[in-house]
């Protein structure tokens, strides 16, 4: 699985702001990889139906050890419910001691500009 396509899970206005979220994982071991591996699948059907959300995409790089998140929300507060619930949650939670480094960036853009290029959110997260 090394990329999960931008998938739309909402129509935004056009010309309306977007709120976007990028996160960048590494996990201590093969073994924290494998675990991220087997909770991204229903993380990605909670942000398909997740109220709020515009659109994701998921960039995994397993034997780098290395997940790539990016995500478009109509507000942060859609971000923060979306990540306190459903499949999300528990993940979180769990994951976060397989975790080497963890880094995080939201900005925002116009509805126009989604999908976010890859190259964007890697500068960002640089």
């Amino acid at each position: 699985m090394p990329t999960l396509p931008w998938t739309t899970a909402g129509r935004p206005p056009r010309t309306t702001e977007v709120h976007v979220f990028a996160s960048r994982f590494e996990t201590r071991t093969l073994w924290g990889a494998l675990a991220f591996l087997a909770r991204t699948p229903g993380v990605w059907r909670q942000v398909r139906g997740a109220p709020g959300a515009y659109g994701a995409s998921l960039k995994a790089e397993p034997f780098k050890r290395t997940f790539w998140t990016l995500s478009a929300w109509e507000s942060p507060e859609a971000l923060r419910a979306f990540a306190r619930s459903g499949a999300h949650a528990p993940a979180s939670r769990k994951l976060s001691a397989q975790m080497r480094d963890a880094k995080f960036t939201t900005w925002t853009v116009t509805s126009e500009e989604l999908p976010v290029s890859w190259a964007e959110v890697r500068r960002r997260l640089a």
